[in-house]
């Protein structure tokens, strides 16, 4: 496997500084998002649960008022087909349930049922105990500037770039 030096000598481009380590922080944060799925996947398997469904849950739950799929989809940084069928199977088993939506007559809104919620509940559970453990040394402090770089990433990637532009042009 090349290092990230070794492939900037292949190319005719080069990483500034912070670029590198963008780049580095960029494939940890995939690494990480793997270990969590499959961690998150043993977690709550035993509830019926996937990370996926489980991620679903929780931004409905968390989601300060009923709100469609392709809403979901777009705070959660995932493609709303992906979301939708998600929610269709969670419907089918009675997780959740559709309202109407006042603002749009065929977006309508996803919200949990008493069965839905009882899951979740069972779900945070089963995390609450894991968090705690694997936070273990972690001070609030390091957790508030994790978080505060990754909020920054977040906001550029919503931003229209020019060179995210070109390369979506060549």
């Amino acid at each position: 496997m090349l290092s990230i030096i070794e492939i900037t000598f292949m190319t005719n481009e080069h990483w500034t500084e912070a670029g590198e380590a963008v780049t580095a922080l960029i494939l940890d944060v995939f690494r990480l998002n793997g270990r969590l799925q499959l961690v998150g996947d043993r977690l709550v398997a035993g509830l019926g649960l996937t990370s996926a469904r489980w991620q679903i849950l929780g931004a409905i739950a968390y989601a300060e008022r009923p709100e469609s799929v392709a809403w979901h989809a777009r705070t959660m940084g995932v493609h709303r087909q992906g979301v939708q069928r998600i929610v269709n199977e969670l419907k089918k088993e009675g997780i959740v349930e559709f309202q109407s939506n006042p603002h749009h007559k065929r977006a309508q809104l996803v919200v949990l049922t008493t069965k839905g919620q009882k899951l979740f509940e069972a779900a945070i559970a089963l995390q609450v105990p894991w968090v705690n453990e694997i936070s273990d040394g972690l001070s609030k402090d390091d957790i508030a500037k994790a978080k505060e770089v990754i909020g920054f990433l977040k906001e550029r990637l919503n931003e229209p770039s020019s060179s995210q532009d070109n390369h979506r042009h060549k």
